[in-house]
């Protein structure tokens, strides 16, 4: 018996061990790959097939993600570096036999999965959770999926205070929406537009758990349980209340959906993954602030969600409402030359916006609301509403039909753009005069076309010869030019021998790393910094090409000079001057190296001065894509000086906008690039005011070490202007002008409003800096946006 029973506890000792190692079976090897295509293994899977880790459809290729692999159609749950471009077929994905987890798709460069894991990888695993685990050599999590979630969590999955989940594009395109739900720090859980503070204004839901304190949580139970634990594990409110099923038959998954309203999903895998919502943030289809993007309204039509724009407006993209609405009509040109007014009024009836305007006009009537906002040509919009006349300027945000307000908002609509033209404010010519002017019209035009004709031919002709002696010149690699006339080409033994082969390196960027150097020049030694591309990738060759391309077109004290450059067989090499005092970053943020407020100053205008050169006044418009502190270099007299040219955008000569994917560095990009809208020079306005804050603060944008009032530079600088306490904004530093401190504080509050019309170009922003023009007072922060 005694034997039986010892039998008994040792199988049942070896069948526990077995369940333990269960999970080990799907332990991912260093050297193991996937490809995407059927023939292949696309998936690492989860021990009972529920969930998998590798490639899914997106767009015209695919992505790479945590999905449910047990259900018909692939719900993606996680996603990596979800706003990359799809990849090809012939792309794989490989945990290489050196510890690193990577996406290839020659020629672009290798793309990291796991970018911050803090020890090399050893092994992986795909969970039964949802959750992808990397570890190290003895086995210890290293790195795991449930701490950097996108869109959704899932069961035993906490979303913790300062975590956020944002919304995807759509159904099928998983990259960054226009939606998220954040665990703010007060205990409060909250949903925003993508891009803002987290302050009221912007809210359009609420857990209402504020005062709570840190290190509440949302989590998800087996069973359908949503609810909010606070840092002592007491259950301080339900979304949900489970109960549902708690059986293997069932699973669970929290979701910010692309219409931004945040959803509880059960999906029964006996019934062939059938999916059913059993709780949600709201019913109300309209209720996402921005789901209609700016100047768009949104209506409830058989609770479904449908976006209107303006009269007179249409949609920047086809088919994709949440870019807003723009209009062929600006305020600017209201009047003509004999003063009389160039447009029409036209009505959306119970619509309401969240937009404060700049005059109210009270006991009115609706006509003389119309005839206020038509004798102002400030007034682009008005609101009137029980004998009440709100005028605004453009653009309105956040509309929407709500049939239980009488708010009607008049919008002027040029007369081009009117379809009805209920009523003209403009006299009509007569017919004789009509035809004298059209007769004029034509000769004016002719007499243009044959001028643009003969300026197209010259123009040809002149470009033909510089082609053929660009073709000249390419071909003698002997050739040496004067250093201020073009890159002198060097090859890579001279480059080696120009920096004691790369012997001290001065820094280190994305792409490539940064060597001193010395040459020779006019006769003359000089200090040089050669930035050495590594890993020469699609991306790495787009790099070169491009800073060769851009900054072989510039000259201007304030923007790095390109001396000279390499293309010797698979290296490539820029050699720049040398920068002597390193760059602003280094400058503002070290107590010791810090400016004196007057060098401060200078400092802001020559950026603004080079930027100007960019836009304005170089022979091809250049967006740089990629202004901020470190980019900006210091030489020896202390002028600043404009560098890296890698992702920046030239414009064709006819060209004023552009679409294009993300460029930048978080927390200097510009609104624009998120909501995936044109862009424009003012995208560059947007990071010079970011950096402009850095330079009167001698701060980083950033800074989560402070209290939280003061963490966010742009929030604190417009906190401590409203309250007329702008002399803290510079610390103590005694030397600082008041007066000129109040002026580029105004001005950096100007640079980064979020809407890119309403930002001043860059001609304006250095007037005001210089004090030639006068400075508005800045809108109130409902009008900025936050790049964090």
């Amino acid at each position: 018996m005694v034997a039986i029973s010892f039998l008994f506890l040792v199988c049942s000792f070896s069948f526990h061990l077995h369940a333990v190692a269960q999970p080990r079976n799907s332990t991912i090897r260093l050297g193991s790959s996937l490809t995407p295509t059927t023939t292949g293994k696309s998936a690492w899977l989860s021990p009972s097939g529920l969930y998998g880790f590798g490639f899914y459809s997106q767009g015209k290729g695919y992505g790479v993600g945590v999905f449910l692999a047990r259900v018909p159609q692939r719900t993606v749950v996680w996603t990596a570096n979800r706003d990359d471009p799809p990849v090809p077929s012939t792309a794989s994905l490989v945990l290489t036999t050196d510890g690193r987890l990577i996406l290839q798709s020659p020629p672009r460069r290798d793309v990291y999965i796991v970018t911050d894991a803090s020890q090399k990888i050893a092994a992986a695993s795909m969970l039964d959770t949802g959750n992808f685990v990397v570890y190290n050599s003895d086995e210890d999590k290293i790195w795991q999926s449930f701490q950097y979630p996108t869109t959704s969590i899932l069961q035993g999955q906490p979303l913790s205070a300062g975590k956020e989940l944002v919304s995807s594009v759509s159904k099928t395109d998983h990259s960054t929406g226009i939606f998220r739900l954040k665990m703010q720090h007060d205990g409060n859980l909250v949903q925003y537009p993508v891009d803002t503070l987290d302050t009221a204004p912007y809210s359009y839901w609420s857990s209402f758990t504020d005062g709570q304190g840190d290190n509440v949580s949302l989590n998800l139970d087996n069973n359908g349980h949503l609810y909010m634990l606070n840092s002592t594990g007491f259950n301080i409110k339900d979304l949900s209340t489970g109960g549902y099923d708690d059986t293997n038959r069932t699973i669970y998954l929290m979701k910010i959906d692309s219409d931004g309203i945040f959803r509880l999903y059960s999906y029964r895998l006996d019934q062939n993954g059938n999916r059913s919502v059993i709780w949600s943030s709201t019913s109300d289809k309209c209720a996402p602030k921005g789901l209609c993007g700016l100047n768009g309204y949104c209506v409830d039509v058989d609770r479904e969600a449908n976006c209107i724009c303006l009269p007179g407006f249409a949609p920047v993209i086809e088919r994709n409402f949440t870019a807003g609405c723009e209009r062929n009509f600006s305020s600017d040109s209201c009047k003509i030359g004999d003063g009389k007014i160039q447009y029409t009024i036209q009505a959306a009836e119970n619509t309401v916006w969240e937009d404060t305007g700049y005059s109210e006009v009270t006991s009115t009537t609706r006509e003389e609301c119309e005839t206020s906002c038509y004798e102002d040509c400030n007034c682009e919009a008005a609101m009137f509403n029980d004998g009440k006349c709100t005028k605004q300027r453009l653009h309105l945000r956040y509309g929407r039909r709500d049939l239980s307000n009488s708010n009607i908002t008049l919008i002027k609509v040029g007369i081009s753009s009117s379809i009805n033209e209920p009523r003209k404010h403009a006299d009509e010519p007569k017919d004789g005069k009509g035809k004298v002017h059209t007769d004029i019209l034509i000769i004016g035009l002719s007499l243009i076309g044959f001028s643009v004709m003969v300026l197209v031919i010259s123009g040809a002709l002149i470009l033909r010869s510089r082609v053929f002696r660009y073709k000249r010149f390419s071909t003698d690699s002997n050739i040496r030019l004067c250093e201020n006339v073009a890159p002198i080409s060097f090859s890579f033994a001279e480059i080696e021998a120009m920096t004691d082969n790369f012997q001290e390196e001065i820094g280190k960027g994305a792409f490539g790393t940064v060597f001193k150097g010395t040459v020779m020049l006019n006769g003359l030694t000089k200090f040089v910094a050669v930035k050495r591309l590594d890993n020469i990738s699609d991306q790495g060759e787009r790099e070169f090409q491009n800073e060769m391309r851009i900054i072989g077109r510039t000259h201007h004290r304030n923007l790095v000079r390109l001396l000279g450059y390499c293309h010797d067989g698979a290296n490539r090499l820029l050699i720049y001057e040398y920068m002597i005092n390193g760059s602003l970053s280094d400058v503002l943020f070290t107590p010791e190296r810090r400016p004196c407020w007057i060098d401060r100053v200078e400092i802001a205008r020559d950026v603004a001065r080079g930027l100007l050169y960019l836009h304005e006044e170089c022979e091809t418009q250049i967006i740089h894509c990629d202004i901020k502190s470190q980019n900006i270099l210091m030489d020896e007299n202390g002028q600043a000086k404009i560098s890296d040219f890698g992702l920046a955008k030239l414009l064709k000569p006819d060209q004023t906008k552009t679409f294009t994917g993300i460029r930048g560095t978080r927390g200097y990009v510009a609104p624009e690039w998120h909501r995936k809208l044109p862009v424009t020079v003012k995208a560059d306005v947007y990071s010079f005011g970011i950096v402009l804050l850095e330079i009167i603060c001698c701060r980083r944008s950033v800074n989560w070490s402070l209290k939280d009032e003061k963490a966010i530079l742009e929030e604190w600088v417009y906190d401590c202007y409203q309250a007329g306490k702008v002399g803290k904004i510079a610390g103590e530093d005694e030397e600082v002008d008041i007066k000129q401190l109040e002026r580029m504080v105004i001005v950096g509050l100007w640079c980064i409003l979020d809407e890119p019309t309403l930002c001043p170009s860059n001609k304006k922003v250095l007037f005001m800096l210089e004090g030639t023009v006068e400075i508005p007072i800045p809108p109130c922060p409902t009008s900025f946006l936050s790049s964090i």
